[in-house]
């Protein structure tokens, strides 16, 4: 059965279908605010310390003031409320000052996925799974994913953050469990390996299956690092956690 879908506005908790917010908020008017979404598995977050974290961290560079004990107080409130199914949240914070948490149904994800590169810019309409490629030709990643893939020589590469992508939490986790190389590296690069994978929260590590008509298979490092993965969210919840 499907988790039921809530909303905490301001920390008052309905069906999602039936909240309301209220009018005017420059921030919705605007699309002025930040916001971060966290995987829950059996209804505990994951990473949920490093979320907030890079929710301030987006919060000031707005300079949008945050109040992250309220924010954790509301969310241990909608937490009990929602139960134990795995989901995940969204918490949205807009220029008025509206603190928006959202318990919503993860979204269906293949065994794999396939990707077409794209020259980056903030103009470009991303429909579909996309890989970001800057003007000189550098890998960047998926519009919501790091991506990982396998030199020739069997090493763990991805982009590095000095290349201007995210600091993604679960590529932090996976640089962390395994030995990967990070840096500036050409699609060429990319394009020439036999195996790839994305990894984000709602994804976790998911194999590529193409890029560009290129054809990759889900190899022993992707399978690696799942389990790696797999392994930081034992140590982090206390059991083990279903990664469907």
């Amino acid at each position: 059965m499907a988790a039921n879908e809530l909303a905490s506005v301001d920390g008052r908790i309905s069906a999602t279908t039936a909240a309301i917010i209220p009018l005017p908020d420059d921030g919705l008017y605007r699309g002025d605010g930040v916001f971060e979404v966290i995987r829950l598995y059996r209804g505990r977050p994951f990473a949920l310390r490093e979320h907030l974290d890079r929710l301030e961290r987006s919060a000031a560079a707005i300079e949008l003031r945050v109040d992250l004990s309220l924010i954790e107080r509301e969310l241990v409130t909608l937490l009990a409320e929602f139960g134990t199914d795995d989901a995940q949240l969204r918490i949205v914070l807009t220029r008025a000052g509206r603190r928006i948490l959202l318990i919503e149904h993860l979204p269906e994800q293949g065994d794999s996925v396939r990707l077409a590169t794209v020259t980056y810019s903030p103009t470009v309409i991303l429909t579909g799974v996309k890989l970001l490629v800057r003007p000189d030709g550098i890998v960047l990643e998926a519009p919501t994913s790091a991506i990982f893939w396998v030199s020739p020589q069997g090493g763990l590469r991805t982009p590095s953050l000095e290349a201007g992508i995210l600091d993604s939490i679960t590529r932090a986790q996976i640089v962390r469990s395994l030995d990967v190389e990070e840096g500036e590296f050409p699609a060429e690069d990319l394009l020439g390996a036999h195996e790839a994978f994305l990894a984000s929260t709602v994804r976790e590590v998911q194999p590529v299956a193409g890029i560009d008509g290129h054809e990759l298979e889900t190899g022993p490092r992707t399978l690696e690092a799942h389990e790696a993965f797999k392994g930081a969210l034992k140590q982090a919840l206390g059991s083990p956690q279903s990664t469907a």
